[in-house]
């Protein structure tokens, strides 16, 4: 009887200082063991909050899947304490002054960690890169990935914080049409053919209903931002939105949904 191979996947931890962001980032890269024998270009998927991906067993998961999907290096980069200012949306912070150095993420991304990778690990270039995250990193890899569709070509949103508002939900003023800040920057935005969106709730990620409509807030602002994208142009072929009944705002959740999003992205 013929087993199906499995292959390793060994964690590489760096630690290096961004100038733009005045302090040590932390990365770990998780590299499936196959990918120095292939003669396939592998891709890149950088993941926020990437401190979460160990309490998920992500090596295990990316291992697992190494025969259903094609060659992947995935870079989860760690956050730091000043998390709520680093993720964000360039040029856009909410009503509370947070994602002050969305700008300053952005940039190590694309001119110190981006370069790093390509150096240490590719010289010869990606096949893609795409982006990730969960809750605020989750809305910070939906802006850059938005911002920079020259560099990436798909983006996965675990229980996003499309919430993010210019206003006070408190104030009278305040429309959801009007200062949420995601859809906001998409209505304004350009088309791009080529992106591709894979978006997760759960219906226990919280319990606010600001509308009272019976459906909780994380659930109305993803579906809403989905609204965006397809008056943009794109279609529901561009678009995976994975509902989980039982799913929360928590790391056990996103670990059982990232299997489904690694299929999708880059299944053979």
């Amino acid at each position: 009887m013929t087993g199906t191979k499995v292959f390793s996947v060994r964690k590489e931890h760096l630690e290096i200082f961004s100038e733009y962001l005045d302090r040590d980032v932390k990365i770990d890269f998780y590299i499936p063991s196959y990918i120095s024998e292939s003669s396939e270009k592998p891709s890149l998927l950088i993941i926020n909050d990437g401190q979460d991906l160990e309490k998920m067993d992500f090596d295990l998961i990316l291992g697992e899947l190494q025969n259903e999907i094609k060659p992947l290096i995935c870079a989860g980069i760690h956050c730091s304490a000043d998390r709520k200012m680093e993720y964000g949306i360039i040029d856009h912070t909410d009503f509370l002054g947070r994602g002050a150095k969305a700008n300053n993420y952005a940039s190590f991304i694309l001119e110190e960690f981006l370069p790093l990778a390509e150096k240490r690990y590719n010289s010869d270039g990606y096949s893609s890169k795409s982006f990730a995250g969960f809750s605020l990193g989750g809305l910070s890899a939906m802006d850059i990935t938005w911002k920079y569709p020259g560099e990436f070509s798909l983006v996965g949103v675990f229980s996003g914080s499309f919430w993010w508002r210019s206003l006070d939900q408190d104030n009278p003023k305040y429309d959801d049409n009007k200062h949420r800040i995601m859809h906001q920057v998409i209505r304004k935005g350009n088309y791009q053919p080529h992106l591709d969106f894979f978006f997760q709730c759960g219906n226990m990620d919280e319990t606010r209903d600001r509308n009272n409509n019976g459906v909780i807030d994380s659930v109305d602002d993803t579906l809403d931002i989905i609204k965006e994208l397809l008056n943009k142009g794109y279609t529901k072929d561009d678009i995976v939105y994975m509902e989980m009944p039982d799913g929360r705002h928590d790391v056990m959740t996103w670990g059982k949904a990232f299997p489904y999003f690694l299929r999708w992205g880059w299944g053979k």
